[in-house]
């Protein structure tokens, strides 16, 4: 076994407890199927590595560090549907932790009452997983995939401590988001998006061809989506921009109930229509925080329609 790097990744977020490189060791030891695919990294072979292109390795990854950070003993996705990378999910939910803290006297606020609103949970139920064992929030997990949900159904029935945390939703009609989801009842402390990034199959094959050849020596015409990934997951008319746009034209009949909208932002060229747009709705802050993990640049823009006062009156009511 190499020994383990203890190099830190100061791209990532502070409280992020993927900072480091991973110890392998302890990995496999709490996951062996992971020793399967880990191999010495042919640029330093003092580190152990995995390839990162490979689906069947990201897998075994995240079920080990699912295990190893957030007590997740029974973890599993379909074939082909995304396979999150968790430090960037990780990363989302602290500085959202540091932006609830905003409003909280600079006091993360913890506990069941925090409720979360995540859009397009996917098959995996990451964000509520590290939301609920970082922070212990409680989540609604929204898709318009059945066979998506009844995957997190099966996560959450087989960890216990996740079955009053979250509770899952399906949308029923494709082009809405909040509509259906949102009861007049319903009070979030935020919403959480991940939304598709491409307009067309076509262009999530491309993207994924891209990102294949850059984890790989050997060049490769056919694309393999090393993180995997359904349609919805991937792509809806009209791409991210289109989305988001679809996500702030919703949010304006929801002002009171949600006190922070956000989503994350793959393509910086989007950001000026999406501030434009956020103007034009009357959102009374928006905010946007950078966030990478390695070469990869992304950031979250979040917003409100709740004045200072509203936002500390809203969190309050939350928090007691």
């Amino acid at each position: 076994m190499k020994k383990h790097n203890t190099t830190e990744k100061t791209s990532l977020h502070p409280r992020n407890p993927h900072r480091f490189r991973y110890d392998f060791e302890a990995l496999i030891n709490v996951h062996p199927e992971l020793q399967l695919f880990v191999s010495v990294n042919e640029n330093n072979l003092d580190e152990e590595t995995i390839d990162f292109s490979n689906p069947h390795a990201v897998k075994a990854l995240n079920k080990a560090l699912l295990i190893s950070n957030y007590d997740i003993q029974n973890w599993d996705i379909p074939t082909g549907f995304l396979c999150p990378p968790i430090p960037g999910r990780a990363d989302y939910i602290h500085y959202i932790a540091d932006l609830l803290a905003t409003t909280n006297n600079g006091i993360i606020p913890e506990g069941e009452n925090i409720v979360v609103l995540d859009i397009g949970i996917g098959a995996n139920c990451i964000y509520p997983i590290i939301g609920n064992a970082a922070y212990g929030w409680s989540f609604v997990g929204t898709d318009i995939d059945e066979k998506a949900l009844q995957n997190c159904k099966k996560i959450i029935t087989h960890n216990p401590k996740l079955i009053d945390a979250i509770s899952l939703q399906s949308q029923i009609e494709a082009r809405f988001i909040f509509k259906n989801i949102i009861l007049p009842e319903d009070k979030f402390a935020f919403t959480i998006c991940n939304p598709p990034f491409h307009s067309s199959p076509e262009e999530a094959s491309k993207s994924a061809l891209r990102k294949v050849n850059a984890l790989e020596d050997n060049k490769t015409s056919k694309p393999v989506l090393n993180f995997g990934g359904q349609n919805a997951e991937l792509w809806c008319k009209g791409g991210e921009l289109g989305f988001i746009t679809q996500m702030i034209y919703e949010s304006v009949k929801y002002p009171m109930q949600v006190l922070w909208f956000t989503t994350l932002v793959s393509k910086k060229d989007n950001l000026k229509n999406i501030y434009k747009l956020l103007n034009k709705v009357g959102a009374a802050e928006i905010k946007t925080i950078d966030m990478a993990q390695g070469q990869k640049i992304s950031r979250i823009v979040a917003w409100t329609f709740l004045s200072p006062k509203q936002q500390q009156e809203m969190i309050n009511s939350i928090n007691s």
